[in-house]
């Protein structure tokens, strides 16, 4: 897809971390972007970078529809959808409680919410901006008429202590990518996920400030560059996964060739 000042694009989880990094790259390519959060710093972080904010919650199809509505109104039908914001939970299925000196395990509720916090929304995200996509006409000689992209994770792949529903979800992600970019084959619309390792993002930043040692310890699993990934590289990334119309159905790690230890 040639990336030009007439192209729309929705980010979801646009005002901070990944989703920020890939707002402000669009925004740098000319693209208008509509950033989709529940942030009270959103519309301010929309404002500098010249995007529209839309506060909409991602659980909830009511938000969601009236965000792309007032998203198309503004920018027009995005060609580009990369879907950031997550709901998610943790907790080792059965683990030792020291409280009461006996066994319990994380709550049903926990896991299905974590599940439509990641895997819902991402469907959800996903097959609302096809539908609008699907009735514009082709971009290029390939027919294409819009791209999507899905963040995912490397605890898909190599999940960690704690993570069976954070892991669950993005596999589920991972398990999507294929079958929907077949579903969308015929109308020409693409779709992929990243699938990002240990990223400097606000929330592991704090870790920094809390725990360096611990923060110290990312930095040193990762096998080269020996530190955590930058949102840019992230934002990097998916502008080629928007560029290459070759690129579909793939599901790409992003993680300095980290392979996460059980714990």
């Amino acid at each position: 897809m040639e990336i030009t000042s007439s192209l729309a694009a929705v980010v979801t989880g646009g005002a901070s971390g990944l989703g920020l990094a890939s707002a402000k790259a669009l925004r740098a390519a000319g693209v208008k972007v509509a950033i989709f959060d529940i942030a009270e710093a959103g519309p301010a972080i929309a404002e500098e970078i010249g995007a529209t904010f839309h506060r909409v919650d991602i659980m909830s199809e009511e938000s969601v529809v009236a965000g792309f509505d007032a998203a198309r109104a503004a920018n027009g039908q995005e060609r580009i959808l990369v879907h950031c914001a997550m709901v998610a939970g943790g907790g080792k299925t059965v683990g030792f409680d020291k409280t009461t000196g006996g066994f319990k395990r994380a709550p049903t509720e926990g896991f299905e919410r974590g599940m439509l916090g990641i895997a819902v929304a991402s469907y959800r995200m996903a097959s609302i901006a096809a539908l609008g996509m699907a009735g514009e006409d082709p971009l290029n000689d390939d027919g294409e008429r819009g791209t999507i992209i899905l963040t995912s994770s490397c605890a898909s792949q190599d999940g960690q202590i704690g993570q069976v529903t954070y892991g669950s979800g993005k596999g589920a992600v991972n398990a999507m990518v294929l079958p929907m970019a077949r579903d969308l084959m015929d109308l020409g619309i693409r779709v992929n996920a990243i699938l990002p390792g240990t990223f400097a993002t606000p929330p592991m930043l704090g870790v920094k400030d809390r725990a360096p040692a611990v923060f110290a310890g990312l930095e040193a699993a990762v096998p080269f560059p020996k530190r955590l990934g930058k949102p840019d590289e992230f934002g990097s990334l998916m502008m080629e996964l928007v560029r290459n119309t070759y690129f579909n159905g793939q599901c790409v790690r992003l993680d300095g060739a980290i392979r996460m230890p059980p714990r």
